[in-house]
């Protein structure tokens, strides 16, 4: 157990017996180990040379007393870990650059083809399970694999401290259940932003997976292919692409007063405003918010009124360029 710290087999039984009985003479250690007295003299002086144990005695009764163990054997094993944290750095450099000679060699290391809806489905779970620090989600209109609301993946994943930037088409915001199942998400940490349109379904795990189908329309029994795309340029464009898009599209904000965290503070708007607010600037229509929401068309109009008057705008575009101007949002 003790050859990490440079001790053989009989000069590690010798420091056990020392250390239990406190000292002892040459020839008790041989006879307790078994073995001839001038084999335990050379494991002793051994060890007394290494600091293992001092001699206490004089003569043929020599006798030995064991340093201490964090004295004797703490120093070793801290430079052989060094020692050894080195080595692992080493190891995983090389390995790193073992992977990127095998990319460079062999295109399909780079981008794996998912031939069937299954197997996708498979991968959009898998990613999310697997993902440690932050997803980004392209999320359009419609769906390939499964609707957002079976989507149990990224709630555990939220509760496990991931980060998810989420960008919503605004078709999508309009489908029954979507307000309510985006506000849900948000209240849990979910950042979401929304954009008339999205150039592609994506799903980008840790920045270090991308995944996004081949074929944007595949209608009818047409089973969808996507790509699996691992480290490489490709993958460097795909997440500049998300922040691009990230940057130009529009915060939704969530329903609570407490999830609220960019608004300005001279704001005058409730946590309700600001949402009603933040699904006007996205582009969905009021008679979708009305039903998304459970209330009358008529409702809607006199709180957009409402917020229009506040703003001193005449059209929804004044207003959304006072929000702008004020960061309402």
């Amino acid at each position: 157990m003790l050859q990490a710290a440079g001790l053989n087999e009989v000069e590690e039984q010798a420091y056990r017996l020392l250390v239990r009985a406190g000292e002892a003479e040459v020839a008790d250690l041989a006879e307790e180990l078994g073995i001839t007295t001038e084999a335990a003299a050379t494991a002793l002086a051994s060890m007394r040379d290494v600091g293992l144990a001092r001699e206490v005695g004089d003569g043929g009764g020599r006798r030995f007393a064991p340093v201490a163990p964090e004295v004797a054997l703490g120093p070793t094993l801290v430079r052989r870990q060094e020692s050894i944290d080195r080595a692992r750095q080493a190891v995983e450099q090389l390995t790193e650059e073992y992977r990127a000679n095998l990319r460079r060699g062999s295109a399909d290391r780079l981008i794996e083809v998912l031939p069937s809806r299954a197997a996708l489905r498979e991968q959009v779970r898998h990613l999310q399970d697997s993902a440690r620090e932050e997803v980004m989600y392209f999320c359009r209109a419609g769906h390939v694999v499964m609707p957002s609301t079976d989507n149990t993946e990224e709630l555990e994943a939220l509760g496990r401290g991931v980060s998810y930037r989420v960008i919503y088409e605004r078709a999508l915001l309009e489908e029954p259940g979507m307000v309510a199942n985006v506000a849900y998400g948000i209240k849990l940490g979910e950042q979401a932003r929304a954009v008339r349109s999205l150039p592609v379904r994506m799903m980008i795990a840790d920045r270090a997976t991308a995944l996004l189908p081949l074929v944007q329309h595949a209608g009818g029994m047409t089973e969808p292919t996507a790509a699996l795309v691992r480290g490489s340029s490709l993958l460097e464009a795909l997440i500049a692409l998300f922040e691009a898009q990230w940057e130009r599209a529009t915060p939704i904000r969530s329903l609570e007063d407490g999830q609220v965290i960019d608004a300005s503070p001279a704001c005058p708007l409730d946590a309700d405003e600001l949402y009603l607010l933040s699904l006007l600037v996205a582009g969905v229509p009021e008679k979708s918010i009305a039903s998304q929401l459970g209330l009358s068309l008529r409702t809607v109009q006199r709180r957009v009124y409402h917020l229009m008057r506040l703003a001193g705008a005449q059209t929804r575009m004044q207003l959304a360029w006072h929000a702008a101007r004020e960061r309402w949002l």
